[in-house]
């Protein structure tokens, strides 16, 4: 994916060495940043793709989504990198979350993240499984991944995400090690909250690396990151 022109030629991501991180947060919900300064930070840091991903349930999708996508509207193409609008959705009630993917949807999200059964956090048993069914886009840091759930993930479509947070990157080996297995796609997502959480490219590789992937697995991932990043931005573009 080529990153929207910016302003300043000279700001311009590059494409070969550039961050794709499908995960952050903003003051929208529990993050530090608004999303200007979130993207421009992003943009210093190395990123080509960013994807603004709040934390919702019934309560605040809506609200939040309408934030994210303002944000996208209102920078792309002065910020040097594809600023996307997504949510993720954070303990939703696995009965609940094939509605909820779904209104995001209606609501005009460019893709949904759902929050997986982290080993740091009490989510409800049976999201990630219900996130699968519900063709989320992304599950965020699944944690104790079951070969069902990653054979699903494979069958769906559905990307899995290697956590470059603490904690919630525990699994990142186990997410790895099935996802080969079974051919499930795989994502390198910062989960960021702070300015410090963003990624550069030689950390998001580190954090594939250490997850136990070759170099080789990490340029396919990488690839197959963009081109879903691509995705998620004609979504972006048809709405406009």
């Amino acid at each position: 994916m080529t990153p929207e022109p910016a302003s300043d030629n000279s700001e311009q991501s590059s494409l070969l060495n550039g961050v794709v991180d499908l995960h952050v947060h903003t003051i929208h919900s529990d993050g530090q940043l608004a999303p200007a300064e979130l993207a421009r930070r992003a943009f210093v840091r190395g990123y080509a793709v960013l994807g603004l991903t709040d934390h919702v349930d019934q309560s605040n999708l809506s609200s939040a989504l309408a934030a994210a996508l303002a944000a996208s509207r209102a920078l792309s193409g002065h910020i040097g990198l594809t600023l996307l609008a997504g949510v993720e959705l954070t303990h939703v009630p696995p009965a609940q979350i094939d509605a909820m993917v779904q209104s995001a949807r209606d609501l005009g999200a460019h893709f949904v993240v759902v929050h997986g059964e982290s080993p740091v956090e009490p989510v409800a048993p049976g999201t990630n499984m219900a996130a699968l069914k519900a063709g989320a886009d992304i599950l965020a840091h699944p944690g104790l991944l079951t070969e069902a759930e990653a054979s699903l993930a494979a069958e769906k479509g559905v990307f899995l995400e290697l956590s470059a947070r603490g904690g919630h990157g525990f699994g990142n080996g186990l997410v790895a090690n099935l996802a080969r297995k079974y051919g499930a796609g795989l994502l390198v997502n910062s989960d960021a909250h702070a300015p410090g959480d963003l990624m550069t490219p030689d950390f998001q590789k580190t954090v594939a690396l250490g997850a136990g992937l070759s170099l080789a697995e990490y340029g396919s991932v990488m690839t197959a990151a963009f081109k879903l990043a691509e995705k998620f931005n004609r979504t972006r573009a048809s709405s406009l």
